[in-house]
């Protein structure tokens, strides 16, 4: 009885220490301001895919992530213990993880995603090093046939891994059967010199092998000279693409900074049907607007700062022309930051102005607009509920949209 007893007791305590501990987070929640977007033109319910991912920060290193979904917030102290335990994951990688968990599980990689109407694919490069110094890496490698939910999955080793210091996947496409992984690798080039690669490896997932590993951009240098690679944002990173754009950024290092050799640096194509790699005549793109821009594998989104408004220039990847130049009804601030998303013919443009700390106490403004003809089709700004809360800062990481 009393080893009953004693269990019925520390039963007792856990349960109330659980229930102390969400009482007080749901009191130091309820504490802090609400965010909102408050509509000066359109319709609201174009809010409803909208999500903002922010944190709450104030002079005395208070710091509180929060999320602005379907015109809601929500801070991290109010989600589950187990939602914190993992981390907020983006609501791509959410929603595949509620479709496929089994699939999934241990997956958290948009890039190293790939998704269709009949397969779900995956690829990473797993390494180590071992006591000699040297890598040992592989692929993991995932595919799940959605119609009957019949998953492959293996490891395979990396070829000619003996060079290479590091790979990482930056795009999966599934072309003719065929998994293609796109990577940027650090190449050990035994001696002063520095070698970075862009590889394309295909393998062949019924046979569990690698078909080619295609060395698409090679590039040595020697300090201070540097080289590195970057790709536009993906606006959507695991859907079918026929096309990846990569950026050749080529420059110098000085005691007070890098700087660009804008006649050596670049942007490339590769086109994983054709098979085709060509540098893109990007025509009145400067090389800045296009590396910093918006890519679907059909179409670049450029965004431009002139005579006062912001401007969307949609480039056509397969011409390589601008086919439409669109202006913003909202004004531009070089003070401000934008942060921009495109999905269903749509642009989503969120400019909030940042101060050295990298706060600010303004409100941060919402356009909504038809990528085409550029029309309105909401603007807001964010409010607080809390008059008392000039103290806060609201800094936002970045904008998604379901």
């Amino acid at each position: 009885m009393k080893r009953y007893l004693c269990s019925i007791i520390i039963g007792m305590v856990v349960i109330l220490s659980i229930g102390t501990y969400y009482v007080k987070v749901a009191s130091s929640a309820s504490s802090l301001p609400k965010y909102t977007f408050k509509t000066l033109e359109g319709s609201d319910k174009e809010l409803d895919p909208v999500i903002i991912n922010a944190s709450l920060q104030n002079s005395s290193n208070f710091y509180e992530p929060l999320t602005i979904e379907s015109n809601t917030t929500t801070y991290a102290s109010e989600r589950s213990y187990l939602e914190n335990l993992t981390g907020r994951q983006g609501h791509e990688i959410e929603t595949l993880v509620k479709e496929h968990r089994s699939f999934m599980r241990g997956k958290d990689s948009i890039s190293s995603l790939y998704e269709d109407d009949d397969f779900l694919a995956y690829a990473w490069v797993n390494s180590e090093y071992t006591k000699s110094g040297n890598m040992e890496a592989k692929f993991d490698i995932g595919l799940l046939e959605k119609k009957d939910e019949e998953e492959t999955s293996f490891q395979i080793e990396l070829p000619n891994q003996g060079r290479i210091m590091n790979a990482d996947v930056r795009d999966v496409q599934l072309v003719h059967s065929k998994l293609q992984v796109l990577t940027m690798n650090d190449v050990n080039s035994n001696n002063e010199k520095q070698t970075k690669e862009v590889h394309l490896y295909t393998i062949d997932v019924a046979n569990k092998k690698v078909l080619s590993d295609k060395t698409l951009i090679t590039e040595t240098f020697t300090d201070p000279e540097q080289v590195d690679f970057e790709m536009p944002i993906d606006v959507a990173p695991s859907m079918p693409n026929n096309m990846v754009l990569i950026s050749l950024i080529k420059g110098v290092n000085h005691e007070d900074g890098f700087e660009e050799k804008l006649k050596e640096s670049k942007l490339i194509s590769y086109n994983y049907e054709t098979e085709k790699l060509e540098t893109v005549k990007k025509g009145s793109l400067s090389l800045d607007m296009a590396r910093s821009g918006y890519s679907d594998g059909k179409n670049l989104y450029a965004v431009e700062m002139k005579s006062g408004k912001y401007r969307i220039k949609t480039f056509d990847l397969s011409s390589q022309t601008i086919t439409n130049d669109t202006e913003l009804d909202i004004a531009a601030n070089k003070e401000e930051q934008y942060t921009a998303a495109f999905k269903n013919g749509r642009v989503y443009f969120l400019l909030n102005e940042m101060n050295q700390e990298g706060k600010t106490n303004k409100p941060a403004k919402l356009l909504i607009a038809d990528i085409k003809t550029g029309k309105t089709l909401y603007k807001g700004e964010t409010v607080m509920n809390k008059k008392d809360s000039k103290s806060f800062g609201l800094f936002i990481h970045d904008l998604e949209i379901k």
